[in-house]
């Protein structure tokens, strides 16, 4: 006793960090964020997942010993520090398909399964592959179905600061941030403060501009796992495909740099 005295005495003299095991414990949780776009019952694609191929992901995970909470939770452990349950894994999808209402949505109702949809609004209820209002209330009544933003039309904003004047993309980046929040939350009802960049395109300059804009956290399309202390603004996604069955999934939950991890 007098001896493990003596050394953290030591330690402590030699300005040597002490280890925190508490925040040892916390480093160590990884939270998988899994993002999806487009659901299709007999083809897949690029971006497209079969609705057998959801299912059977969904029941892999299950089988695994995962549990899917509400991105809630892992916006609490990146900005609080409060880990989720053990083998959380949160389920995210962009754009606003309507593949979303018409395949997803019957699975994760009856799985009772909470998802967040990132939707740019200009294309709901216009454009004919997109999801309607009705329907993302409806969604949304279920109790399962968060709405957030994916930025107002989903623009490449590399290609929109080299071709605007850096007042001019300051302004856009505005608009496309607070119309796409102002219109959701009109349509909806809802408080829009998560935010999932456009082809996973993020700075510090557009960080800033997210803060700025009453974002509390925006969600990058990187791979890896969310740990607690992370960039709250480029929070790793994991993109899923069809090709993702069995140990391809478990892959992508455990990526080698993250399994090298100690």
């Amino acid at each position: 006793m007098l001896g493990r005295a003596l050394i953290l005495v030591a330690a402590f003299s030699m300005g040597m960090p002490l280890s925190d095991p508490g925040q040892d414990k916390l480093d160590s949780v990884a939270v998988p964020v899994l993002v999806y776009h487009r659901f299709n019952p007999q083809e897949a694609g690029p971006t497209t997942v079969k609705t057998s191929t959801l299912k059977s992901q969904l029941a892999w995970l299950a089988e695994h010993g995962y549990k899917i909470v509400p991105l809630a939770e892992v916006i609490q452990f990146v900005r609080d520090g409060r880990p989720p349950e053990p083998g959380a894994v949160a389920i995210t999808v962009d754009d606003g398909h309507r593949s979303v209402f018409t395949e997803m949505f019957p699975v994760i109702r009856q799985q009772r399964i909470p998802v967040t949809l990132f939707i740019y609004p200009s294309a709901i209820s216009r454009a004919s592959y997109a999801l309607t209002w009705d329907e993302l209330r409806e969604m949304q009544r279920s109790g399962l179905v968060d709405v957030q933003s994916h930025t107002y039309w989903h623009p490449n904003f590399h290609r929109e600061k080299t071709r605007r004047s850096p007042a001019d993309y300051q302004a856009f980046v505005a608009f496309q941030l607070n119309h796409s929040c102002a219109v959701l939350e009109q349509q909806l009802g809802v408080q829009v403060n998560l935010l999932a960049w456009p082809f996973g395109i993020v700075d510090p300059e557009l960080e800033q501009a997210a803060a700025h804009a009453g974002y509390i956290a925006a969600f990058a399309y990187t791979g890896g796992l969310v740990r607690t202390r992370g960039n709250r603004f480029a929070i790793p996604r994991i993109a899923v495909s069809d090709r993702d069955r069995g140990e391809a999934l478990s892959r992508l939950l455990h990526p080698a740099a993250e399994r090298a991890t100690p």
